[in-house]
């Protein structure tokens, strides 16, 4: 086996070597054209920004030369190959994934790449420039070069920008735009910031009304005959002939919405009801959507000037509400003669809705770390525009079967999860008090209610039975922000039917014993979301979310039992803590579809009052697919913490079976993104670190509590990773291993344990 690797690696290293040498591929009256060289000759040393204005020249020279990997061509030899008579297969899907077009002297129009350098120069205001080029060929090596010497001129510069005005209307409106420019005087002349004023003046005029106007419209015209000294005047000026109804403000006449507009309906006569100066369209008898529930969401009105910014902002509302599949907003132009001053616009928008009800049911077979596997099936039902007003509802039913499978003594435990749980959501908000409509200017808030009834038996063990119920409100700042506030959160926990080996696990665990015996949880979450992540195209993307979350004090208020210890409502004991924590992420993007990500994530729950330990659901976990990789899920800490070394002489421990948490949580993760096969699937290596802690030492969990020491406390592991993105559905493969192993002996914790890695399987990228 290790003849056949060496070999294997013998072979590579000679195809390197092989793709060092293509010369002998080059037909006879050819060069292999190896790129340009241009050097800058200024005229004077005055010159700003000579570097930018020798990329921007670089950036015309074409074509562009083979690619080089250690000095040789391998693209370029892979395409060597493969038009040989008979290529093989080898050589054919190399020169499909690696192959390059060879680049010969022949392909380079010198003439034509010192016209464009030229261009390139006056259009940055380097008027009057020049360009002298040289050929340079090796003839034992079979390449050439290229050398443009460029002589730069100094550049012209802008002494006053002013708007030629006239008898037109639309230069009034003009006018204060103008001034608001960020043209100033010495401005080097740019054809490049030329047309993004154009553009920008286009955009404000049509948010002023003027509804058939466009930059192609717009004439700026330089004057030097002024100076002597390479200065200019720029004057803006609206061009001739341009047609009258371009230069006119519109204004909206009426607003016409289809609460239910359907292609094949559109031309059918329906009815109308008129509702704060909108027409609503939609039969009387058969309203679809009621006007004082749709109206809110849109903001073109009667008698406002027409602006793209209010109808982008309109349809973006209306499709938030997540009733309506498609939203199209038409304008139609009233009758408008050439000597009327301001035109008139009729708006139409025309909903189409998504299908009222739907049924969905997932099947799924699932496999976990701690050696659980069985079926899942997941059945819900949607009903959209429940009350006629967007509402939409929201029922689920689950249930899973898993057993234990190849886990030693354990071999053969299952667990049984029956769940039933509603989301009711309102468009709009529910609230006491009444806000301002401009209150909320980008998006109406949502109000959500969700209830939820789960029930968890995990055989020879016990039963848990558990209710929560939610009452809050969503919405977006802007296009990145989101707020999420839940005033009311209600969390009922009842561990029953447990068995004598159960008991004897809580027994011998105070904290889990703990953590399991407050029942109630009322309290309060406030979350904020910035998400940069939306711009993707950007090199530099952050995202963050923090989320605060208390439980119990409102309970303590209004208990009335301050001789109890601890305190109960309704004879159940409640929860009180304090728990933070930040999400913080952190993308490069490098171009060709590569980036960076890196990860840093810190949370702190605080127990207090009423209770001396964190609720067991509000705790943290480390380890599995979307943490700390190398370690199975929650089986990482806390602390350095070793179950193995804890247990009875009857080994209750069972370290498959419980999760390990903490109320701390420290994790970094940073991988490297690149295609492997574009553009569906990309390939991944990573590294990760973490781990959760206790702030309370317990018998139970010797190791656990966080100290100063918190560095050489935590699991870290580095991995690769295959990820299937089929447009924006990403199936993600990792295989981690551990390095440093916090449960083992001081002396032994870096373990670089390569032989044993963690498989994990997930939807999603981890960050």
């Amino acid at each position: 086996m290790k003849i056949r690797k060496y070999s294997i690696i013998i072979l590579i290293v000679l195809g390197l070597i092989n793709a060092c040498s293509v010369d002998k591929y080059i037909p006879e009256d050819e060069y292999l054209y190896r790129g340009a060289d241009i050097t800058m000759l200024p005229d004077t040393s005055s010159i700003e920004d000579l570097d930018k204005v020798k990329l921007e020249v670089q950036n015309v020279l074409v074509p562009k030369p083979n690619s080089k990997f250690l000095g040789g061509y391998p693209g370029l030899y892979f395409h060597y190959k493969a038009e040989r008579e008979k290529p093989g297969f080898i050589n054919k899907f190399l020169n499909k994934k690696l192959g390059e077009e060879p680049v010969y002297l022949s392909d380079v129009e010198i003439g034509n790449t010192q016209d464009l350098i030229l261009n390139r120069l006056e259009n940055r205001g380097f008027f009057y420039s020049r360009v002298s080029a040289d050929v340079n060929t090796n003839d034992k090596n079979k390449t050439a070069t290229a050398a443009y010497d460029v002589g730069v001129t100094t550049p012209y510069k802008m002494e006053t920008y002013q708007l030629v005005e006239d008898s037109l209307a639309i230069y009034k409106d003009m006018k204060p735009l103008v001034e608001e420019s960020k043209f100033v005087k010495e401005m080097r002349f740019d054809l490049a910031n030329m047309k993004a004023e154009r553009e920008r003046l286009d955009k404000e005029l049509k948010e002023d009304g003027y509804y058939n106007f466009n930059s192609g419209f717009l004439l700026f015209e330089a004057d030097t005959n002024q100076y002597d000294n390479k200065r200019f005047d720029l004057y803006l000026k609206v061009k001739k002939d341009v047609p009258e109804k371009a230069l006119i403000p519109y204004k909206i006449s009426k607003v016409n919405i289809y609460p239910n507009s359907a292609i094949e309906r559109d031309s059918l006569e329906k009815d109308s009801i008129r509702f704060n100066n909108k027409t609503f369209v939609q039969d009387r008898d058969s309203i679809f959507f009621l006007p004082k529930r749709l109206d809110p969401f849109v903001l073109i009105e009667e008698g406002d000037y027409y602006s793209p910014d209010i109808s982008k902002a309109t349809s973006r509302r209306l499709g938030s509400i997540g009733a309506y599949k498609f939203i199209n907003i038409d304008y139609q132009e009233v009758d408008t003669l050439a000597t009327d001053s301001i035109g008139a616009l009729e708006a139409n928008i025309y909903l189409s809705p998504l299908n009222k009800r739907a049924i969905r049911a997932e099947l799924q077979a699932v496999t976990k770390s701690n050696n659980f596997a069985g079926p899942s099936l997941a059945l819900s039902l949607t009903n959209r525009n429940l009350f006629k007003g967007g509402e939409i509802i929201n029922i689920q039913g689950r249930f899973g079967y898993e057993v234990q499978v190849a886990s030693g003594n354990n071999t053969g435990l299952n667990s049984i999860q029956l769940g039933v749980g509603s989301d009711l959501i309102f468009p709009r908000l529910l609230f006491p008090w009444h806000f301002n409509e401009d209150f909320f200017e980008y998006d109406i808030p949502k109000t959500k209610i969700s209830l939820n009834v789960d029930y968890l038996r995990r055989s020879q063990l016990f039963a848990l039975g558990s209710a929560s119920a939610t009452f809050g409100y969503i919405w977006n700042a802007n296009r990145y922000v989101t707020h999420t506030f839940d005033p009311v959160s209600v969390t009922y926990v009842d561990l029953i039917n447990t068995t004598p080996e159960f008991e004897d696990i809580l027994g011998e665990n105070p904290y889990l014993q703990s953590s399991f015996e407050q029942q109630f949880i009322a309290g309060s979450m406030y979350s904020f979301t910035y998400n940069g992540m939306v711009d993707q195209n950007k090199t530099h993307q952050f995202f963050v979310n923090s989320t605060l979350d208390f439980a119990g004090n409102f309970l303590d208020l209004v208990s009335g039992n301050a001789e109890e210890d601890p305190q109960t409502v309704f004879n159940l004991e409640y929860a009180q803590y304090a728990k933070a924590d930040v999400d913080f992420r952190y993308h490069l993007n490098l171009g060709s579809g590569s980036k960076i990500a890196t990860r840093l994530f810190a949370g702190y729950g605080m127990p207090y009052g009423n209770s001396e330990i964190m609720p067991f659901t509000k705790q943290y976990f480390s380890g599995g697919p979307y943490s700390v990789r190398a370690f199975r899920i929650r089986q990482l800490g806390p602390g350095v913490y070793n179950p193995d070394e804890n247990r009875d002489e009857n080994g209750l421990i069972n370290t498959d079976y419980f999760d390990r948490a903490g109320n701390i949580r420290l994790e970094a993760n940073i991988e490297y993104r690149f295609p492997l096969f574009p553009p569906y699937v990309n390939g991944a290596v990573f590294a990760d670190a973490g781990n959760v802690w206790t702030s309370t030492e317990e018998d139970s969990l010797p190791g656990g509590k966080f100290s100063s020491n918190f560095m050489n406390e935590l699991g870290i592991g580095t991995g690769v990773g295959v990820r299937v993105d089929i447009q924006g559905f990403v199936i993600r493969f990792d295989l981690a291993a551990p390095m440093h192993d916090p449960s083992l002996p001081e002396g032994d914790r870096w373990s670089y344990d390569f032989g044993s890695p963690i498989f994990n399987f997930a939807i999603g990228y981890p960050f």
